[in-house]
């Protein structure tokens, strides 16, 4: 209000409207068209809630998340257009927004996200005294959470490693995130998820091989992909992590899980390898198998970076059809537009 009193009347304005951010925009700037960043829209049944068994969704649940769509649904309403990164999650709001939504992803910086072999990672082993320095070429399997939690797979990657670490004697796991809850409920008996999953495989590891490193800056992050081997992501069907999409840009080696919308960027077999998001066991065979084989995997990595090239780079593919969008919703011109429209570049 006081910039419009000050004779700011933008053409555009992008807000996300999932908390409220936009719920006056329009009413302010009824001129102004709104393009909505629409990153999820909750629901009680085919997504997030209720897809592990270990945390079963209830009643209440259901009841908690109707309310918690009430302001984005606002948000909906008020909106001219709307753009969210993949096609799962635009099919996630109500049908009969979707003709109003771009599927179009924020992109990636490949020239800054990308492989380097002269990379180095120091990390200091339980119970040494001298720090250990980690490269590309090492056996180095790589886990990374905002924070450590159920809706990412770190209870499935957790009970993983022992079997991992039985079979693989030189490999080493960085794991990178917090111990607060991003998603979902907390842990009960137990101040954190990796105290809770600790102490139910715990005995079973030599944790002098697993390098717990927590929230790390940037070029740390960075830095644990370059000297990765084998990354694992794993996630209940939910909003794509875009750790999943720099790991690829760097050339990862990604074993993730089989569940949307990981399917859309992830192809067994082509560009990474997907496993059960439940099943330890073929988690362990599959990172196991690839550290066994790292030639034999290496044009998987190779596609990895091609895929993100060609459908995620941020200056050659994302942000050019950003500006698009927004000068299309700008000039009146997104009625004619579809729904969902994919890169220009080729599909790798």
């Amino acid at each position: 209000m006081e910039l419009g009193r000050q004779g700011f009347i933008p053409d555009v304005i992008c807000a996300h409207p999932g908390w409220g951010e936009a719920l006056f925009l329009k009413d302010v700037y009824p001129e102004a068209k709104l393009l909505a960043y629409l990153e999820f829209f909750y629901n009680a049944r085919g997504a997030d809630v209720g897809f592990d068994p270990e945390f079963p969704g209830t009643l209440d649940d259901t009841f908690r998340i109707r309310i918690k769509n009430s302001v984005l649904l606002h948000g909906l309403q008020a909106m001219d257009w709307g753009v969210t990164p993949t096609r799962w999650q635009a099919q996630r709001f109500p049908a009969d927004v979707q003709h109003r939504i771009t599927t179009l992803h924020d992109g990636v910086d490949t020239d800054l996200v990308r492989p380097d072999p002269t990379a180095t990672l120091t990390v200091m082993p339980e119970g040494a005294s001298t720090p250990l320095t980690l490269r590309p070429g090492d056996e180095v399997v790589t886990f990374v959470n905002r924070n450590l939690e159920p809706y990412r797979g770190f209870h499935t990657f957790m009970r993983a490693l022992p079997e991992l670490l039985r079979r693989r004697p030189n490999a080493q796991v960085v794991i990178l995130g917090g111990d607060q809850v991003s998603y979902g409920s907390h842990p009960v008996g137990h101040p954190h998820y990796r105290a809770q999953y600790l102490a139910e495989v715990g005995a079973h590891l030599d944790m002098s091989r697993i390098h717990f490193l927590g929230k790390v800056p940037y070029t740390t992050f960075l830095s644990a992909l370059h000297v990765s081997a084998v990354h694992v992501y794993l996630t209940y069907p939910f909003v794509l992590s875009w750790s999943l999409m720099e790991a690829m840009a760097v050339g990862c080696l990604v074993v993730a899980s089989d569940t949307a919308p990981v399917r859309e960027v992830v192809r067994g077999g082509r560009n990474g390898l997907l496993v059960d998001f439940f099943s330890a066991g073929q988690l362990a065979d599959t990172v196991a198998g690839a550290l066994d084989n790292p030639g034999r995997v290496e044009r998987l990595r190779r596609r990895a970076r091609e895929t993100i090239l060609a459908r995620y780079d941020l200056e050659a593919v994302c942000l050019p059809a950003q500006m698009r969008l927004i000068e299309d919703l700008a000039a009146g011109r997104t009625r004619s537009r579809r729904a969902s429209v994919p890169s220009s570049a080729p599909r790798a």
